[in-house]
Formats: structure tokens, sequence, C-alpha cells
């Protein structure tokens, strides 16, 4: 059976403004709404449209490109759990060509 490694890496954009925790997986990179939305610099609403899309439209296979994977977080004393919902590179690179925001056309080109 294969060995399963995760790990989390940083990502840290030239001008230095956007950093983000990417989460490798079987070695392929993962992001959640928050992350996509903080990479292309536009709004959530508009992230979850384009995802949307991509999967009616066929273009990708939502159950090979998007995982609930459990976050964990602080909140105030107490720790808590939740399922969030990350995309695949394939998704990602999709939502990147779709983007209307300064930055999705730096990420096209």
């Amino acid at each position: 059976m294969q060995e399963n490694k995760s790990d989390v890496k940083i990502f840290t954009s030239k001008d230095g403004k956007t950093e983000i925790q990417v989460k490798l997986e079987n070695e392929t990179v993962w992001l959640h709404q928050y992350q996509l939305e903080e990479l292309f610099k536009t709004n959530r609403t508009s992230i979850t449209k384009l995802i949307s899309n991509i999967y009616r439209t066929e273009e990708l296979n939502k159950e090979a490109t998007c995982a609930k994977i459990a976050q964990v977080r602080k909140e105030g004393k107490r720790t808590v759990t939740r399922e969030v919902l990350n995309y695949k590179i394939d998704a990602i690179l999709s939502v990147g060509y779709r983007v209307n925001s300064k930055q999705g056309t730096q990420f096209r080109i």
C-alpha cells in the first residue's frame, strides 16, 4: 500500500503581499475557496460561481477534483474541526483562467 504523504508549504507572492499555505497531498496541490480568493484577489462569491460553472459544464469531474478536508482551528479557548471543500490543482488552474482580476491576469501571464 502506498503511503499517503501530506505536507503544507508556504507560497509567498513576489511582492510579499500574498502568503498562502498550500496543502500537498499525493504529489498535488489543494486549496480551499478562501485561499483561492486570496490567490486571485477576488471575492469568494466569484470563486464559487466559477467552480460551479466548471462542474456544471463537465469540464472537470467534481469527485476527482474536490474533497472535504478537515481543518482544525482555535476559536477562543476551544478547538474546532470543520470539513472544508478543497480543490485540486486542475480546478485551481481552471479558476485561474476564468477569474477576472488583476491577479488572475498575472496568473495567466
